[in-house]
C-alpha cells in the first residue's frame, strides 16, 4: 500500500513536503529562539553559518566548483534570499506561528505568475485549482482578522479581538514576494549549477549582510538559543535542499503548489508546542489547502 502510494507520487512532491516540514520545524526554532532574547538579524547570522559549513561539505563531497558558474545570478539569489528571510523572521517572531505562515505562503501564486513572464512556463488546470483552493483556504482561515474592519459585526471568533501589527503583516507578503523572485533564479540557476553550489551562495551573502545590519545589537547566546540555533541551520538545510531539488524535478508553479502543506504542518506544532490552539476557521481553512494539494496531484489519475 505504501509502496503502491510513494510510486503514485511524483518525485518533486516527496522532495517539496520534505522541505516543508523542514521549514515548519525551523520556524518553531526560530520563534522559540527569539523567546530567549536573540535578536532577528543575529538568528539570520547564525542560520547562515550553520548552513555554509553543510553545503559547502556537500560541495567538497561532490568535487564540484565552489563558486560555480552563473556567479552573477547566484549573487542575486543569494541577496534576494537573505532580505526574504530577514521579513519571514521577523513575522514568525512577532505573529502566531501559523498566520505568519499563512502569509510567507503566498509565494506561490507570485512564482506561477512571475514564472510565465521570466521561464516562459504555463500553469497547467491542476495548478490553477490548487492555487486557487489554497487561497480559499488562506481566507478562510484570516477571517478572524478581516472580522475587525467591521466593528458593526458580532463578535463571532474567538480571536476576533487580536489585531496583529501592520509591520509584521507587510513584512510577511514582502518576505513571500521574496521568496517568490528567489525561486524563480533558482529555477534557472538549476540549468547551470548543482543544488549545493545554489544553496552555498544564500550563506556567503546572509552572513554578512545581516552582521553589517546587526551592528552592537549582537547577543551572547544561552546554551539553550545557542543549542536552537544550530537546529534553525539544520532544518533550514533540509529545507533548502528539499526545495532546490524539487525546483529542479518540475516547473516552478508545479512544485512550489505544493509548500502550502507547511501550512498544516505549523498549525500543529503551534498547536502540540506552543499552545496556539487552532479555531475552526483554521481547520477549515487547513482541510481546503490539503484538499487543493491532492488535487494537483492526483488531476491526471
Amino acid at each position: 500500500m505504501l509502496l503502491t502510494i510513494k510510486n503514485a507520487v511524483p518525485v518533486s512532491v516527496w522532495y517539496m513536503l520534505i522541505s516543508a516540514l523542514g521549514f515548519s520545524l525551523m520556524a518553531a526554532c526560530v520563534k522559540e529562539v527569539s523567546g530567549l532574547g536573540i535578536p532577528v538579524l543575529e538568528i539570520v547570522a547564525a542560520r547562515a553559518i550553520v548552513s555554509a559549513i553543510m553545503s559547502y561539505a556537500d560541495i567538497k563531497r561532490k568535487k564540484i566548483p565552489v563558486w560555480g558558474h552563473n556567479k552573477k545570478l547566484l549573487i542575486a539569489r543569494g541577496t534576494v534570499g537573505s532580505f526574504a528571510l530577514m521579513f519571514v523572521y521577523y513575522a514568525v517572531t512577532t505573529l502566531p506561528l501559523a498566520e505568519a505562515t499563512l502569509l510567507q505562503y503566498l509565494h506561490p501564486v507570485f512564482t506561477a505568475v512571475l514564472a510565465i513572464f521570466f521561464l516562459k512556463e504555463t500553469i497547467q488546470r491542476s495548478t490553477i485549482a490548487c492555487i486557487v483552493i489554497s487561497l480559499c483556504g488562506l481566507l478562510v482561515m484570516i477571517q478572524p482578522n478581516l472580522a475587525l474592519l467591521n466593528l458593526e459585526k458580532p463578535n463571532l471568533y474567538l480571536d476576533s479581538a487580536i489585531q496583529y501589527p501592520w509591520l509584521s503583516i507587510g513584512l510577511g507578503v514582502l518576505g513571500a514576494l521574496g521568496s517568490a523572485v528567489a525561486y524563480v533564479i533558482i529555477k534557472k540557476l538549476t540549468k547551470t549549477d548543482d543544488s549545493a553550489v545554489i544553496i552555498f551562495y544564500f550563506p556567503i551573502v546572509a552572513f554578512p549582510l545581516s552582521m553589517l545590519m546587526l551592528g552592537s545589537d549582537f547577543v551572547v547566546p544561552s546554551l539553550a538559543a545557542f543549542v536552537l540555533l544550530i537546529f534553525v541551520g539544520i532544518f533550514t538545510q533540509v529545507g533548502q535542499v528539499g526545495l532546490t531539488k524539487a525546483l529542479h524535478c518540475a516547473d516552478a508553479n508545479k512544485a512550489t503548489a505544493y509548500a502550502y502543506v507547511q501550512v498544516v504542518f505549523s498549525v500543529i506544532i503551534g498547536w502540540a508546542y506552543f499552545n496556539e490552539a487552532p479555531i475552526i476557521t483554521t481547520i477549515i481553512g487547513g482541510g481546503l489547502i490539503l484538499f487543493g494539494a491532492l488535487i494537483n496531484i492526483l488531476w491526471k489519475r
